[in-house]
């Protein structure tokens, strides 16, 4: 009987075994699957709080439908009944104090028409002059390597790319465009350069994929994400599970491996997947020659601050979402979502809950990270009456520091990446590295890194 052991009970942890699994179930395959958990609850950064008529998220708030693997995962375990999906409406920009409203016809604020530019309120004449060279200027040195940053302001303009699209773009993918390449963040775009001449026009062409996708984009479900969490830790049971302890060190015996754990017990296995932060699974390799790799991973951090009050949502500017903040303002925060508004589920009475991100990109960051909860608190209440001209007491707080905790591809992640699998691979056959830090920050993208993994690993088992 072989034994896989996969450390780490995020949703790459449980997707990897839920998929292992399955599979062993398939085909009655003689295989021992074993769950190892440092918290004493699964499911990672996924985690909802439920406190009065309100449902946060102290993580991602919503995974993306349209990738690979979620909605047949959603089926899988049996909880369709239990989707909820967002509400679309308006997303604005607060800059110059002002709140502005992101064009329409827009992917990730980056004009997918000439009419969706000249409809822009954040972009002077200038600007939008400028960016008309997209149409002129073609290709001839930018890859999927290059910084993505680069490549917009080259062909669209450094206003459009300050004003409207960093904006944006910044706030999915936690980092500054200059040091994010084209291949982690937007890599049709490039295709669409080199196809149609025009990043505009390559955009325009393909709408209506974008138009698709905007329509029930994210799903949640009625008690919020934590509801895929406990499904998947339910129908884990021909799989041990074991939490609150952690994986101090893997160590080569043989062939096979042998972990030690924080209670003083071992485990010997055949497979090892390490879906733990990469810094974590660096102290449990413990291996010098990896080291060289793995510092340069690099995490950002992030504050959220939920808040709810006993104020009725539809105060919020009409059809809105939730704004992303550019220089210029004068607001700590780096966005705002109206999640009352966005998902109605989170709010019984459509009372006005909001979540304010404040990143470590921001320079407020630095005189934050050290404040206490009350303190965090008072800048967030200060930050919403600026912006949206309300005050009031909240009857909810909660507050989650994500520190050095999140992922951050820069231009070198992904050659880092290639010889960190290269050695593990060479010195620690049958031992996987799979996780967030490596492959997607989104869930969506650990749930395909899940099966990818596990499908790997069936394969050596055949």
């Amino acid at each position: 009987m072989k034994k896989i052991v996969v450390v780490g009970g995020g949703i790459t942890g449980l997707s990897t075994m839920h998929y292992l699994q399955r599979v062993k179930l398939e085909n009655t395959l003689d295989i021992e699957l074993v769950l190892v958990e440092a918290n004493d609850y699964l499911g990672g950064k996924i985690h909802s709080v439920k406190e009065k008529d309100f449902i946060m998220e102290v993580g991602a708030d919503s995974i993306v439908a349209r990738n690979e693997g979620v909605m047949p995962l959603v089926e899988e375990l049996h909880l369709q009944d239990e989707l909820v999906y967002n509400a679309t409406g308006i997303s604005y920009i607060y800059t110059n104090n002002e709140l502005h409203a992101i064009p329409p016809d827009t992917v990730f604020g980056i004009p997918t028409s000439e009419e969706s530019l000249e409809s822009s309120t954040l972009v002077s004449d200038e600007g939008k002059e400028e960016a008309l060279k997209d149409f002129e200027l073609s290709n001839e040195s930018f890859t999927k390597e290059s910084s993505v940053g680069s490549f917009l302001e080259h062909f669209l303009g450094k206003e459009l790319v300050e004003k409207q699209i960093a904006p944006v773009l910044s706030g999915v993918y936690s980092g500054n465009l200059d040091k994010l390449t084209i291949a982690s963040t937007l890599p049709y775009l490039i295709d669409y350069k080199n196809e149609y001449g025009s990043i505009i026009k390559g955009l325009g062409a393909n709408k209506e994929r974008f138009q698709a996708a905007a329509n029930k984009k994210f799903i949640s479900f009625k008690g919020g994400l934590s509801a895929l969490i406990d499904r998947m830790e339910e129908e884990l049971d021909d799989t041990t599970i074991i939490k609150g302890i952690q994986t101090k060190k893997v160590l080569k015996k043989g062939e096979r491996y042998e972990l030690l754990l924080s209670n003083g017990e071992t485990i010997e296995t055949d497979y090892v997947v390490l879906t733990t932060p990469h810094n974590v699974a660096q102290a449990i390799l413990q291996n010098e020659e990896l080291d060289t790799d793995f510092i340069k991973l690099k995490n950002s951090s992030l504050i959220s601050i939920y808040l709810g009050f006993d104020i009725p949502d539809y105060q919020l500017p009409a059809e809105g979402t939730g704004f992303i903040v550019s220089e210029n303002s004068d607001v700590k925060c780096d966005a705002c979502t109206w999640t009352s508004r966005k998902w109605k589920h989170t709010s019984a009475n459509s009372h006005l809950l909001v979540r304010m991100f404040y990143k470590s990109s921001n320079p407020a960051f630095e005189s934050m990270k050290d404040m206490t909860q009350e303190e965090l608190i008072e800048v967030a209440l200060q930050d919403i009456e600026k912006s949206l001209k309300l005050s009031g007491k909240p009857q909810v707080v909660e507050v989650t520091n994500w520190n050095d905790q999140m992922p951050n591809y820069h231009l070198e992640h992904g050659e880092a990446i290639r010889s960190l699998n290269d050695k593990v691979a060479t010195q620690y056959p049958n031992v996987v590295l799979a996780g967030c830090s490596y492959y997607g920050v989104g869930i969506g993208a650990c749930i395909k890194n899940g099966k990818v993994t596990a499908e790997s690993i069936v394969k050596k088992l055949s």
